[in-house]
């Protein structure tokens, strides 16, 4: 039981702030309702109406997820190899240098393709 109890400290005070934050949140939080704040993903701002069918999405918006989940994938692959460094030698540096010359290439479509530019 001594070598769980640091784990159960910290759970108790990790729950004990969750709650703390909740019940001062309540108390000393805004109280202006109105029907924009009970509308579904509400943001304060009243929603502006879409067209039928659902209308266009500029391309940047598609652009930021695909580098997300680019660079996303990255760091998975990036972690492994920095703790495996020592037993992959030149191979691991060769195999690691030419994977982040792709994702430099898609870097610079996203670059160049201006998805990185908001107006």
């Amino acid at each position: 039981m001594n070598v769980y109890t640091p784990i159960l400290v910290l759970g108790l005070l990790a729950f004990g702030f969750a709650a703390f934050s909740v019940v001062a949140a309540t108390f000393s939080g805004p109280k202006r309702y109105n029907r924009a704040k009970y509308d579904a993903y509400e943001c304060g701002i009243e929603p502006t109406p879409q067209p039928i069918g659902g209308g266009r999405f500029p391309v940047k918006y598609y652009l930021t997820a695909m580098l997300f989940i680019v660079f996303d994938i990255e760091i998975v692959f990036l972690y492994p190899w920095a703790v495996a460094f020592d037993q992959l030698a030149l191979f691991g540096l060769i195999e690691m240098f030419l994977f982040i010359i792709t994702v430099l290439v898609v870097y610079v479509y996203v670059w160049r393709r201006r998805g990185l530019e908001w107006e």
